[in-house]
């Protein structure tokens, strides 16, 4: 009988080998903390941050990159001599560059020529190699090119973050975050506060709560120059800008296929300032700095606080702690850069201020 083997012995071995490998990787991780955020205990209201920086890359995108990683060997996409492309400039690629190496492959991250030198290096040093585009707009064409060149796989993170990750538990990040909160005062949290870049991880939140059937709501926050806020609001998701967003790791020009508009409860658009002023705020009380994505999710939080004791609620809410900040120490803590940029957070800072005294939540117009 006339027949055609797609993968040979050795092939197969492999791969059960690599995915042993990448199953190691999060079994040796553990888990992430869920940090509480010290708030006045007679509010009544809890706030918690899963710190996602404490991964062996440092931020939520390991996640993402392990899943994609794991989705790509399981679809016979990723071999022993796959080319893994990738169209990012950011913790994604860093991410997937350490598994990329972990495996043996090589890695290649496609991205604007702008990108900054430190963005660069964090995936050099893990073993990637960072291919320049000098028109923003073409960095996903490209990266289609070279991974169809090299037959290789393009991992187009826009596309299957959504479904590469078990929205229904397997120890995804809203099933942690249950588990974590099970001793506390308020186990099930009233509002998950999430950014969207890809929207893989708001996705999995919002599923998983309706899996469950659990009452949490799911808020999205969405930065400046970001599609996904006005196409939600409009129902238009045509809807595109005509520049990236400054807060890195959330916001895109287009709304993404894993972008799941329909587990959305609370869309919320923050300057880009506010989020700048969360993330400061947020590394005082901390003692430690922090990224700006997470800024947005605290702005996001802290409005959702005051609307809850407004109410008389009790209850918590949690958000991400997505990275650390020392990938940022000369873009958002460097007030020249703040500058170069025309943001200004200090009448945000009152606000936060404001808030974490008196739990009322008074926005600068």
């Amino acid at each position: 009988m006339e027949h055609v083997d797609r993968f040979d012995g050795v092939d197969r071995a492999w791969v059960i080998d690599a995915i042993a490998a990448v199953e190691a990787d999060a079994n040796r991780s553990a888990d992430t903390h869920l940090l509480p955020f010290p708030l006045p205990r007679e509010w009544g209201i809890d706030l918690y941050l899963k710190d996602e920086s404490v991964h062996p890359t440092g931020s939520l995108k390991h996640r993402l990159a392990r899943s994609l990683f794991l989705y790509g060997l399981c679809s016979g996409w990723i071999g022993p001599r796959t080319t893994i492309v990738e169209a990012s400039s950011g913790s994604t690629a860093v991410s997937e560059a350490y598994f990329a190496r972990m495996l043996g492959l090589p890695f290649i991250a496609v991205m604007p020529a702008s990108t900054s030198p430190e963005k660069i290096a964090l995936i050099e040093f893990q073993g990637g190699r960072c291919h320049l585009v000098d028109d923003p707009a073409r960095v996903v064409v490209e990266a289609r090119w070279l991974a169809e060149d090299r037959a290789g796989h393009f991992m187009d993170q826009f596309t299957y973050a959504e479904r590469a990750t078990d929205w229904r538990g397997n120890n995804n990040i809203a099933e942690s975050i249950y588990a974590q909160l099970s001793l506390e005062r308020h186990p099930v949290p009233a509002w998950i506060v999430v950014g969207a870049g890809t929207g893989g991880t708001s996705a999995t939140i919002g599923r998983y709560a309706r899996f469950q059937r659990l009452p949490t709501k799911l808020c999205v926050v969405d930065p400046e120059n970001s599609a996904f806020f006005p196409a939600w609001r409009d129902g238009d998701w045509s809807v595109t800008t005509d520049r990236g967003s400054r807060i890195e790791g959330i916001g895109r020009q287009s709304v993404e296929a894993s972008f799941q508009p329909a587990v959305v409860d609370r869309m919320v658009p923050v300057p880009d300032a506010a989020s700048i002023a969360a993330m400061r705020a947020a590394s005082a009380v901390l003692g430690r700095r922090v990224g700006g994505s997470t800024g947005t999710n605290l702005w996001g939080a802290f409005g959702l606080i005051a609307q809850m004791r407004t109410a008389g609620e009790n209850g918590s809410v949690v958000t991400l702690l997505c990275d650390g900040g020392e990938r940022y120490t000369d873009t958002y803590y460097s007030d020249e850069w703040l500058a170069g940029q025309g943001l200004d957070p200090t009448s945000h800072l009152q606000t936060i201020e404001g808030f974490l005294a008196t739990g009322r939540w008074r926005p600068a117009p």
